[in-house]
Formats: C-alpha cells, sequence, structure tokens
C-alpha cells in the first residue's frame, strides 16, 4: 500500500474570518478559512483548498486583476505571495504590523495596504525587473487612527483611504500638480467604506455610524496634471550623476516640500443619506460592519452586525433590495465582474452565501458547524462523508466537489457519534440530547428516533453489517442499548460496565459486538444468543477506541497510557501492541506549567481505524500528529502534522521567549482584566466560547479518523475542520520490474507495430499516467478480448486500479467500461480469491461508475423531456397550421417524420398569437 498521502481539501468550514473575494470571471469565490484559503467554483459546483498554509490566521487577501497572483496576509502581518497557476508561495514579506486591508490597483503594477495610521504602496510582483517581488514604491502619511480601507479610481491614477479617525483622504499614487493629498471628513464614526465613482473622482464614503455621504470632485479624473519641477530644479537634476538618486529626491521633495503650482482639487458634498430613513420611519438600524461597491452598476451593498444587508441604488440611495440572513455580524460582501452575484461572509457562524439579488435566489448557501467536529464517517461507495459537531448538527459532504448537501438539525444536543448503514441509504447518529436518529438519505428526512427507557447521554453508536441491529453505548448509565432498524423497539440492555462506554464497534463476519469503557476493560458480546457479555478483556488503563479489522479476524484496542493492543476476538489472546506515547508529539500549552515530555504523558490516541486491507491503522488524538502504522510490522510508517497553526493552543514544544516576562509566562500573568472597568477574564477550564467577552484558544486536535472505503484517501475530522489527505498519483514515480530496455520510445514503437500486449506491459512497468492512457486509448477495440485473456494477473490488478481511477475524469466512458467488462468476465474468480487485496479498487470502481451513471442519466433524462416537448409542440403547431386550401391541417399523431421535423423548423418562427393560443389550450 502506498503512503504518498498529501493534503487535497478541507471541508466542514467555510469561511473563519477576513475579506472575500470573487475571480476576475466572476464565476469562483475566495474565502479565507483559518490558515489556509478555500476556492469555490460556482460554475462547476468545485471547492478546492490550496495546499498552503500561513503561520497564522489569514485576515486579508488580495487577488491581481489577471488572477494569477494571491497576496495572503496573517493575524502577525506576515504576507504571502502565492500562485493560482503552481498553487505554491512564491515569497514571503513581514510588515510587523496586522494590515487591515491590501487591495491590487485595477491595471495590475501596483498594490497599496493599510499599515497603522499609513498607507504603503508597492510595485506588482513581476511588474519590475527587482530580485524582491515586494519593492516598496511609496508611503503615504497624514491618518491620526488606524486606516481600515483602499479603493483605485478606474485608471490607476488615484487612491482613497478611510480611517478610523472618521476621515478620508485621496492621495495621488504619482507627483501631481493639483492633487498632493486631499481630506474629507463630515462622519461622526469610523468609516467602513470609501469608493470612487466610475471614470471620475466623486467618493461615496459609508461610516459605521450608518450614514453615506456623496462627495463631488471639481476636477476631472483625466484633469489630474502630472508634478513638474521648476526650472532651476530641473536645471539640478541635468547636473546630477545618479538619475537614481534624483528621482528618489524628487519624490522626498513632493511629499515633504509641495510646490503648490496649481490650484488643489476641492470636494464639496452633494449629499448626506441615512440607512436608517432609507428604511422609513420606526426602523432600526444597526453598526455598519462591511461595505461593497458595483461600478458598473452603481449597486452598494451594505452588511451589519445584526445579520442584515441592503442593496442601494447611487448616486440617489434608492432602497432596492433589503434581507436579513442571520443574527450574527456579517463580516464581508464582495460583489462578482457584472454585479448580478454578492457573496457575503459571516465569521460567527462560519457561513458563506452568494446571493443572485435580481432573481432573489441563493446561488450558494454553505454554512460549516458552529462548533467543533465531534464525529465523523464515510459512506460505503466513498462519495459522502457524514459529520456531526457539537452544535447538534448532521451534516453530509460530497467528496468530489467539496460541498455540504444537506443538514440535519432534529439533535438538541452534542453529536457524539454517526454511521452509515451498509447499504448507504440511512445515517444513523447518538446524541448527548439521549437519542438516537436515523435519517433517510433518499427523501432527507429522520424516519426512526430511538430513545431509552429511561433518560440517558449516548456516546457512541454503531450498527451490524444488515443494518437491522443499532446499538449505543450510555455515557451517565454505562449501558450498552440495542435497538431493531426495522421496528425501532428497543430489544435488549447490556449491563456490565462499570464506567461510560466510549466506543462500540461490529464484527463484520459474526454478529459479536466490542465494547470499550472507562472502566478499563472490553467486553464482547453476542447480541442474537446470549444475554451477558461472552467474554471480557481487562486492560491496565481507560479504553478510549476499539475496532475490529475489516475481516473481523482482529480487534485494535486504543488506551488511555498510549498504547494501541491487538487481539483475537477468536481465543482472547492478545497478540501484538504498539507503543505511542512519542509518536503523539511533544506540545505543550500557553497555560502549562510543566514541560512538554511531562505533558504528554496524559495524551492518548482518541481514535483508531484499520485501512481497508486491514494492515495498516491509521491513529490520532491530542495531538496535532496523524499516524499510519503497519500492523504486522508493528512500525510507524508515516506521521502527517495536520496544521501549522499557531492560533491554536498545544502546538509548540517550547516556550515562546517573546512571551516571557519576569513573572512567568504570559498568558499566566493577570492582564488587568475583570476590573473595575466591566471586562471579563477567561474562566479556569473554558475550553470553548462563551458569546461574550471572554477570550479563548483552541486547542489542536484530532477527534475522529477513518480511511475511505477505496483506499486513496483519509479523513480526520480535526480543530480546522474536516481535513482530507488522498493520493497523489500523478506525482508518485512508482516503476515496477524495470531493465535497460524499458523505456517510453520502446514503448511506443511497440505500440506503433501493433504489439499491444507488449507495449500495455511496458507502460505499467514504467507507471506514468499519460503513457499508460496513451496505450491503452491506442489499443482497438476488436483486440480487447485477446489481451486481457493473455495478461498476467499481477498486471491484470494494476489494470483494474488504472481503470477505476481514470473512468471518474475520462470522456472515453464506454471504451473503459468495455476494459472492465472483459477484465471481470474473464478474470472473475481470480479476482474473487485474491478479494482482500483489491477490495479498495473495486469500491473505488463501484464509486466512479455510480457517479457517472447518475450524471449521464441526469443528461439524458432532461434530453428526453426536451425532445418530448418539442415533438409535441412541433406537432400542436402542425394540427392548428393553415393548409393550401385554407382550411386547418387536420393531421394525427401519425404524421411522417418529416413532416415532424418541418414543424420544429418552423418553431423559429412561432409568433405571439399563436404561443398564446398554445397555452390557452394547454391550460
Amino acid at each position: 500500500m502506498k503512503f504518498s498521502y498529501k493534503f487535497s481539501n478541507l471541508l466542514g468550514s467555510v469561511y473563519r474570518k477576513g475579506n472575500i473575494l470573487f475571480s476576475p470571471d466572476g464565476n469562483s469565490v475566495i474565502s479565507p478559512v483559518g490558515n489556509r484559503v478555500s476556492i469555490f467554483d460556482l460554475k462547476n459546483n468545485h471547492s478546492e483548498t490550496l495546499p498552503i498554509e500561513s503561520n497564522t490566521n489569514i485576515t486579508c487577501i488580495a487577488l491581481s486583476p489577471d488572477g494569477v497572483t494571491l497576496i495572503l496576509v496573517n493575524e502577525e502581518g506576515d504576507a504571502l505571495l502565492c500562485s493560482l497557476l503552481s498553487r505554491t508561495v512564491i515569497h514571503t514579506y513581514k510588515f510587523h504590523r496586522p494590515i487591515n486591508c491590501i487591495q491590487f490597483s485595477p491595471d495590475g503594477k501596483k498594490f497599496a495596504a493599510t499599515r497603522d495610521n499609513m498607507v504603503q504602496v508597492f510595485h506588482a510582483p513581476g511588474k519590475t525587473k527587482e530580485f524582491n517581488p515586494f519593492v516598496l514604491y511609496r508611503t503615504f502619511y497624514g491618518a491620526y487612527d488606524e486606516t481600515v480601507c483602499i479603493d483605485w479610481t478606474t485608471d490607476s491614477r488615484a487612491f482613497c483611504v478611510g480611517s478610523k479617525d472618521m476621515t478620508t483622504r485621496v492621495y495621488g499614487t504619482e507627483p501631481y500638480n493639483n492633487l498632493i493629498v486631499n481630506s474629507i471628513g463630515g462622519h461622526n464614526g469610523a468609516v467602513v467604506g470609501a469608493f470612487f465613482e466610475k471614470d471620475s473622482l466623486n467618493v461615496y464614503i459609508a461610516s459605521r455610524s450608518g450614514h453615506l455621504s456623496v462627495w463631488k470632485c471639481d476636477t476631472e479624473l483625466d484633469g489630474l496634471t502630472p508634478y513638474t519641477k521648476p526650472k532651476m530644479e530641473t536645471d539640478a537634476k541635468l547636473v546630477s550623476d545618479n538619475e537614481e538618486e534624483s528621482e528618489k529626491k524628487e519624490q522626498e521633495d513632493v511629499t515633504k516640500n509641495p510646490v503648490k503650482t496649481e490650484e488643489q482639487i476641492k470636494y464639496r458634498k452633494l449629499a448626506k443619506h441615512s440607512y436608517k430613513e432609507s428604511l422609513g420611519e420606526g426602523a432600526r438600524v444597526s453598526k455598519l460592519t462591511s461595505v461593497a461597491f458595483q461600478k458598473e452598476t452603481h449597486i452598494l451593498v451594505s452588511g451589519f452586525k445584526d445579520g442584515s444587508f441592503y442593496l442601494h441604488e447611487l448616486p440617489d440611495f434608492n432602497l432596492i433590495h433589503s434581507l436579513s440572513i442571520s443574527d450574527q455580524t456579517i463580516s464581508s460582501v464582495a460583489f462578482n465582474k457584472t454585479g448580478d452575484w454578492i457573496a457575503l461572509a459571516c465569521s460567527g457562524l462560519g457561513q458563506l452565501l452568494v446571493w443572485e439579488w435580481q432573481s432573489e435566489t441563493y446561488v450558494l448557501k454553505q454554512q460549516g458547524h458552529f462548533n467543533n467536529i465531534s464525529c465523523l464517517s464515510y459512506s460505503p461507495d466513498g462519495q459522502f462523508i457524514a459529520t456531526g459537531g457539537e452544535d447538534g448538527k448532521v451534516k453530509l459532504w460530497n467528496t468530489s466537489s467539496g460541498f455540504c448537501f444537506v443538514t440535519f438539525n432534529e439533535h438538541l444536543g452534542g453529536v457524539t457519534g454517526v454511521t452509515f448503514t451498509q447499504n448507504g441509504q440511512v445515517v444513523l447518529s447518538s446524541s448527548l440530547d439521549g437519542t438516537v436518529r436515523a435519517f433517510d438519505l433518499n427523501r432527507y428526512r429522520n424516519f426512526r428516533t430511538f430513545t431509552s427507557p429511561r433518560p440517558a447521554q449516548f456516546s457512541c453508536i454503531t450498527v451490524d453489517n444488515s443494518g437491522d441491529i443499532v446499538c449505543a453505548g450510555g455515557m451517565d448509565t454505562f449501558e450498552i442499548f440495542v435497538w431493531s432498524m426495522q421496528t425501532g423497539r428497543l430489544i435488549e440492555v447490556l449491563a456490565g460496565h462499570e464506567g461510560p462506554v466510549s466506543s462500540l464497534s461490529f464484527s463484520s463476519n459474526k454478529a459479536l459486538l466490542a465494547s470499550g469503557s472507562w472502566d478499563k476493560t472490553v467486553k464482547l458480546w453476542d447480541v442474537f444468543e446470549s444475554k451477558g457479555a461472552k467474554e471480557t478483556i481487562v486492560l491496565s488503563s481507560d479504553v478510549l477506541a476499539v475496532r475490529f479489522r475489516p475481516d473481523g479476524n482482529e480487534l485494535a484496542v486504543s488506551t488511555l497510557d498510549s498504547q494501541i493492543s491487538f487481539w483475537d476476538p477468536a481465543n482472547v489472546v492478545q497478540t501484538h501492541s504498539i507503543e505511542g506515547r512519542h509518536d503523539l508529539g511533544y506540545s505543550r500549552k500557553e497555560g502549562d506549567k510543566i514541560t512538554a515530555k511531562k505533558s504528554a504523558a496524559g495524551k492518548a490516541f482518541m481514535t483508531v481505524c484499520y485501512s481497508a486491507d486491514g494492515k495498516c491503522l491509521l491513529a490520532a488524538g491530542q495531538s496535532k500528529s496523524v499516524c499510519i502504522y503497519s500492523v504486522p510490522d508493528q512500525l510507524l510508517v508515516k506521521k502527517f502534522d495536520i496544521s501549522c497553526n499557531m492560533s491554536f493552543d498545544g502546538m509548540e514544544e517550547y516556550l515562546d521567549r517573546k512571551k516571557m516576562t519576569e513573572w512567568g509566562s504570559l498568558s499566566l500573568v493577570d492582564q488587568g482584566e475583570g476590573d473595575r472597568n466591566g471586562h471579563n477574564i477567561s474562566l479556569p477550564g473554558v475550553k470553548k466560547g462563551d458569546m461574550s467577552s471572554r477570550h479563548w484558544k483552541p486547542e489542536v486536535r484530532v477527534v475522529g479518523i477513518q480511511f475511505s472505503p477505496t483506499g486513496r484517501a483519509w479523513a480526520a475530522a480535526t480543530t480546522e475542520g474536516l481535513m482530507i489527505y488522498s493520493l497523489d498519483s500523478s506525482m508518485v514515480f512508482d516503476p515496477f520490474d524495470l531493465d535497460i530496455e524499458v523505456t517510453p520510445n520502446s514503448t511506443r514503437k511497440a505500440l506503433a507495430k501493433g504489439e499491444y500486449s507488449t507495449a500495455l506491459i511496458l507502460s505499467f512497468k514504467l507507471n506514468e499516467m499519460k503513457l499508460k492512457q496513451e496505450v491503452l486509448e491506442h489499443i482497438p477495440v476488436s483486440s480487447v478480448e485477446v489481451i486481457v485473456e493473455n495478461l498476467p494477473d499481477i498486471y491484470v490488478d494494476k489494470l483494474l486500479v488504472f481503470l477505476a481511477t481514470q473512468i471518474e475524469n475520462t470522456t472515453h466512458i464506454e471504451f473503459y467500461l468495455l476494459w472492465v467488462n472483459r477484465i471481470l468476465m474473464i478474470h472473475g474468480l481470480k479476482l474473487k480469491q485474491r478479494s482482500q487485496r483489491i477490495i479498495s479498487c473495486v469500491r473505488t470502481l463501484q464509486k466512479n461508475v455510480n457517479r457517472k451513471y447518475e450524471d449521464i442519466g441526469k443528461i439524458c433524462d432532461h434530453n428526453k423531456y426536451s425532445i418530448d416537448y418539442i415533438l409535441a409542440l412541433s406537432q400542436c403547431k402542425r394540427k392548428h397550421a393553415p393548409s393550401s386550401d385554407g382550411e386547418g391541417e387536420v393531421e394525427g399523431e401519425g404524421g411522417d417524420s418529416d413532416s415532424v421535423m418541418e414543424g420544429v423548423d418552423e418553431l423559429d418562427s412561432s409568433d405571439e398569437d399563436f404561443m398564446t393560443n398554445l397555452m390557452e389550450k394547454v391550460t
């Protein structure tokens, strides 16, 4: 089994904080998610998380006008210059201060960033012949408080900057005679957004207090005259030997000692509008938090603290539309290129919406779990992932598109476990509210609710292979409850544990149930035969997780002492064990008073999972590390670090010297909060936010982990969200049985000679994806059966794996399915004998074939209904069309095909009267 797993996607969270952007074509939304960035393709219904990580959470992003360069800035002021073509980080730059806003100029030659009370303008990367991509052009001063927003004119000759000092300043990008800096005031609140009108210097300014002012400039955009030095200074410049020093001195002179050769541009206030007045009398308006302006359509969208947003037409400030999406603050809004779509982001709920305001419909509506994800489960075909959260919601995610397509919110407490039935049509979830619920994935409804005779909090859930028996473990009653899926009745209550039941697992080959508990025992139950425990395994520490191997012949048990022990369930004998204390890694939290090594003594693997072939085991817990073990060798094969985000607690092994004071760690020192000023301090032991002013730092951990049934991916429920790691087969060179004669040239020569079997085997020896595809698609259909019959068994497996992965993206569906059909018909019995080795490949094949079947089925149904409608419309028109003798043509449905096609051709020339009469007859 290969272990070249790489980060693939981040689900379960769509937005955290910062600003959102549309791509230049308007088809994609770029959203910061923690220390990563996700791109939601609205046209192709696909989401992707870039394989780029920042050290802390990202606060603002900027995209170049050509859509190639992306700049990310995190909480500490570190900027990452990224390429969207290669999906890599090109350069890093430290601002050393938090950045509130960063934006490219429309011509793409410069970008500006707000830092403290100034604005720094840089040359855009790739526009100058400099080794350093971040070349500072000029620094603009003048504000008395933090600068928060930037907007450029259409021709990039000037830009305006809004500040918290309630003023907006207009600067010239280059020195101008009639524009140095122009300060605009008139607001009684901090400026949220300032925007130029299209092809004009007129400015619209929106403040946090809910007012919008319109300022008109007495000068047109092309009326800005470039700065010219007086004659004496010009002569001095000619004498200067160094041209670069002269140019630098010129810029300093303009900034510090401007020479006013012309009258400066002036602004005049045309109007000042209030959001409260536009909504009418009695309307209540909250604080303005975000605003965006579409210059082409003159539409302004404003987001407020209470979750409402308004659309106004400028400059008259006419209200077009008003809507409320939630009761949480709208953190960021954005327009697409055409102005039809509006993106709205809410950090409190982790919500991202794209709203088409003309048709008043949602283009995208995604929301992650409000609190942390607590559990996950793959569907049997690997197409979907079900997640349960501490917010009481169960969400289903599509692994191919990355979108959540259904949310069940029937639970009233946190969800502790989710699982699919074997047919993949039902999702079961257990919760702390004392219920186990079954959800139908065809009708998307809760059709079964299982409860206990007396109230109990359920901590885990499992279902047998038939899908008829549902079991859930109690956290406070120490019992296991068994229900029937068909009747919904409680069948049995299994008692015997003396502590909370932490994990349950059903065996696949017999009706054997394993339960682990905090009472340091694992019990094996025969659910159908006896009421008591069949066997009891006594361990040295609390049991955290139990999991049967896919074939049911081995049981893995994770305990609180960081050990994973393996047992033979038939003979109840321990076969081997793994010591994982050092594999978890050392880390300490900010408030810890002990070293990281001592802190690791209390950490353990909270969740374990077998691979599809049962040879490998995934394990994770209270750490940022995920370990893959080889079970037969009892060795650590590979370890993954799920995050490098220092915004989480428990990421550092040693204390940061910058956070150390003479009184100890800064995190343990009372900062003066909780005094008479009314500030609150964080309560001891609080791990989650409580919607107050208390500050909390989430701890990095992995609460759930599972291999995909196809074996090509695994998912982890972490503090960041649902992280997907998959095999990147295109980047891995894994040759097989190579010698000096096996080359791409010899493979193509054999293919040209018609030696198809030889060429196919040579391509699989080289194991290059494009070469295999080239050889396979050049083989004639008539030769497929002969080649498959004479193919060695080892190459049959490799060919089946290749076909299973290629069906997902190929357009030659029938050709590839023909190969699959011949392999299964000819080598079916041999494949069945080695089913354990190829089970992941077969599941991948099933998943991709089912997905193609569904997609093509939808297209065929749509085309069938469209053709039926056109044919019915043409025949109806033929009936009512006037004949040559002036009478209506009366011909039934038995007309020939030529007349029907004539009717179809005539549809383009139909008039309104005919369509009106037709609609009347239809109704």
